[in-house]
């Protein structure tokens, strides 16, 4: 239970922390600029415009022609809209006229240009807000200043203002430096002022009785801008130098929306689009893009954050179920691919629905999820690995252990399988009577010297060891890695450890005048191989008969001989040279017969 548990937190506790930590991050709005960008590239599109507004431009051509803008009396915008309402049967159906005409200046001009106005059912001209933080004394005397306040207001002088339609044209840009929202009304006061863009879209619909249906603004009066056209789709080339020269047929506007506003860098009435973040467009042609959207109802409201951070919790906790779940990377990454284009795919429809959703909450958290598994999965394999190694290393060659990594847990449950198996005995013969001569530290330094002299053999030919036991060394080939010619490989460790006993008896000779040998059998058969045992001790090793007989094979060796089965004899072939000793010696469990051979040498 315990283990499960275990296994739980390492799994699941990182994916809760993460989406913990998304959705704080998002609630918070760390991801708003990457959120609005990803918005704007992906949702914002050029489409066909209805070809209902042309916009004259107070342009490059026009500044040439009359001067600084600055210098520009109201004669000149009086002469355009004269020749606009020139023609009774081609009047435009709206005139929008985008700057302040606030204050009398000349007084010839400014009833001039009241005149030219006059003739037209539909002309809206702008009011302009400006904003600041009001500062005032409360009731109880304490001083309180109130941010982003209108302090001031300023409407057309009262003459033009009497036979015009006025809406603002305050832009605000976002928080990003992008002008996403529209601004669909203010105060002046106790009254409130709806933008000139909506005043325009009015009046059109009216044209054709019909009633414009207003979006919903949020609480601070503003609303999202679906842009149709880029910068410069709205604009024909039409300066208002053309139309006061008559160079334009007066068809051109009518029944149409016509738009006149600042058109030249100089004049500084340019911003940084949704649909364009690369190139300003100039404000006229944003008046015209929400024109469209309110004439199309290209309404988008913005789904609430709370439904998007329910959303977002549940995706995420999904999601990341599935990846810490997938031992698979390639299956991992595609479950993050298909969520995330599924997420941007859900933002296009919603969009077109008229809802939008922020598009990068969730493929940030798939993304941090995705990463995370990454790691999990990494730290996994790296504790498994470092635990396989520490459970093989101690009785496993290297080679040996780094194929048993590849299995990863698997190679430590309880459990065997059959393999077919070379394995070695040998024990040293003449111990136990020179250990009783000898004292302990003596006899445990012989000992170890005997076991370092078999490990090596064994690792050297790639053997696995089994066990010590006592003065007695078991080990196997061919599992659990398959060995090419196991039985040789046994053989020739088992040479190896004839040889190097001899040097190391006549050391044991010299120091302490007595020497020992090895006895060593050798057998080759199926054996069960695994972790064998209980789960809080088990040992990995092979248990069956052909263990048992190489474990009698060894007994019986006398000291400095190799004994071996016939399988094993088979097995080597003409590369050994042996002695067959026929059913001269009687082995426990063995029928009479059971042939035993030495092995002499090996080619």
């Amino acid at each position: 239970m315990k283990k499960k548990e275990n296994k739980f937190l390492q799994k699941y506790v990182p994916i809760l922390a993460i989406t913990f930590v998304v959705t704080l991050l998002a609630a918070l709005g760390a991801f708003r600029r990457m959120d609005r960008w990803a918005q704007d590239k992906l949702l914002q599109r050029r489409q066909a415009l209805s070809g209902d507004i042309v916009v004259i431009g107070l342009d490059e051509k026009a500044l040439s022609k009359f001067g600084p803008y600055q210098s520009w009396d109201r004669n000149i915008m009086a002469s355009a809209l004269e020749q606009l309402g020139a023609d009774e049967n081609n009047m435009p159906a709206v005139v929008a006229i985008d700057t302040l005409y606030s204050g009398h200046s000349n007084t010839e001009a400014d009833e001039r240009l009241v005149e030219a106005a006059s003739k037209f059912d539909h002309i809206i001209v702008g009011d302009v807000a400006t904003y600041g933080n009001l500062t005032f004394t409360d009731e109880d005397g304490n001083f309180r200043m109130k941010k982003d306040t209108i302090v001031n207001f300023e409407e057309p002088y009262e003459e033009l203002k009497a036979v015009t339609t006025q809406g603002h044209i305050n832009a605000m840009y976002d928080t990003d430096g992008i002008m996403r929202h529209a601004l669909l009304y203010e105060y002046n006061g106790d009254q409130k002022v709806y933008s000139m863009a909506y005043e325009v879209a009015k009046a059109y619909k009216e044209t054709m009785g019909e009633e414009l249906v207003a979006p919903k603004p949020d609480k601070g009066g503003f609303f999202y801008i679906h842009y149709s056209g880029l910068p410069g789709d709205f604009y024909e080339s039409i300066s208002i130098a053309d139309v006061i020269d008559g160079t334009i047929p007066p068809d051109h506007y009518a029944g149409k929306i016509v738009f006149i506003g600042p058109y030249a860098v100089a004049l500084q009435d340019s911003y940084y689009t949704a649909i364009e973040r690369a190139e300003q467009m100039f404000g006229v042609e944003i008046q015209a893009n929400v024109v469209e959207a309110l004439l199309n109802e290209y309404y988008v409201t913005e789904l609430p954050d709370i439904w998007q951070i329910l959303i977002l919790i549940v995706v995420c906790l999904i999601v990341g179920y599935f990846l810490v779940d997938n031992k698979n990377l390639i299956g991992a990454s595609l479950i993050a691919i298909v969520t995330i284009a599924a997420v941007f795919g859900a933002a296009i429809v919603a969009y077109n629905a008229g809802v939008l959703i922020h598009v990068v909450w969730i493929p940030v958290g798939v993304v941090a999820l995705y990463v995370t598994s990454i790691v999990l999965r990494y730290v996994a394999a790296a504790l498994e690995r470092a635990r396989v190694t520490h459970t093989f290393q101690r009785y496993v060659a290297p080679e040996i252990v780094g194929e048993l990594l590849k299995e990863g847990s698997d190679a430590l449950e309880l459990g065997g399988k059959m393999y077919d198996i070379a394995v070695l005995f040998v024990d040293v013969r003449g111990f136990t009577t020179m250990s009783e001569s000898l004292d302990p530290p003596t006899v445990v330094e012989i000992i170890n010297s005997y076991l370092t002299l078999t490990t090596e053999c064994i690792m050297r030919y790639n053997g696995t060891l089994d066990k010590f036991v006592g003065d007695c060394t078991m080990a196997f080939w061919n599992a659990p890695i398959a060995q090419e010619d196991p039985v040789y490989l046994a053989c020739k460790a088992a040479m190896d450890m004839v040889e190097g006993s001899k040097k190391l008896g006549e050391e044991l000779q010299a120091r302490f005048g007595r020497s020992v040998s090895f006895g060593i059998g050798v057998n080759y058969g199926p054996a069960v191989v695994g972790n064998i045992g209980a789960p809080q001790r088990m040992d990995y090793t092979a248990i069956g008969d052909t263990v048992n007989t190489s474990a009698r094979l060894e007994a019986n060796a006398p000291g400095g001989t190799i004994y071996i089965s016939r399988s094993v004899a088979d097995a080597l072939g003409d590369r050994a040279k042996t002695t067959s000793l026929g059913g001269t010696i009687k082995l426990k469990g063995k029928a009479d017969g059971f042939e035993i051979l030495t092995l002499d040498a090996l080619d």
